[in-house]
């Protein structure tokens, strides 16, 4: 990074996908069923479905893992959108902020909880919970565990169904999260890069 330009200057850009929408003429049957059930039950393909085509049975059981996760488990719509952040900005994952920032703020998840979790810290005033759902996932996410306490304290709150609903959320926004990364999965419409990198990404990725 220049020495002379701070972080808030940086200009951060995706580099350019590398799995596009592949073309209707060049899709096989497979894929082709695929993206047609995908449209029934999301209306358009897109994000990492795009590029998910190439594998249209891994295509399906995404689509359906997604649909319960994000619909259909115990978890407190507030709670389900606070993980999915989490995990997001654990990753990295401008296309998940992008479009789940926008729909937990319309879940009634506060604003101030939002931007702490994307500026990296943590959110004064949550609802019990939401800190405890933060504590599991922060746990999970950089200990790849969690401990005695946060687990004791998560099933007495959400039962044993709600603790395999947080993993299943973490689970499926981190799959989703490193495709994106690895696809290079862009930002509907160009849209500005909605997360800033950590300074030590930054500087372990130093611009010329």
């Amino acid at each position: 990074m220049a020495a002379d330009k701070t972080i808030d200057e940086i200009v951060f850009q995706l580099l350019p996908t590398r799995m596009p929408a592949i073309a209707d003429d060049d899709l096989n049957e497979d894929q082709r069923k695929a993206q047609e059930n995908l449209r029934l039950s999301r209306g358009d393909i897109r994000g990492s479905f795009v590029a998910w085509a190439r594998c249209p049975e891994l295509m399906n059981r995404v689509q359906s893992l997604g649909a319960y996760v994000r619909f259909e488990g115990t978890l407190d719509v507030r709670v389900n959108y606070l993980v999915s952040l989490l995990t997001a900005r654990h990753w990295g994952s401008q296309y998940q902020w992008h479009g789940n920032s926008r729909r937990a703020a319309e879940a009634g998840l506060e604003a101030e909880i939002i931007d702490a979790i994307s500026e990296g810290r943590r959110p004064a005033n949550m609802a019990e919970n939401e800190e405890v759902a933060y504590d599991f996932a922060v746990e999970a996410l950089i200990n790849k565990s969690v401990s005695n306490s946060t687990y004791e304290r998560s099933i007495r709150l959400f039962g044993e169904a709600g603790v395999i609903d947080l993993l299943g959320v973490i689970g499926y926004f981190g799959l989703l999260g490193l495709a994106m990364n690895v696809i290079r999965t862009p930002i509907p419409g160009n849209a500005p890069m909605p997360l800033m990198p950590f300074p030590q990404t930054v500087r372990a990725h130093k611009v010329p």
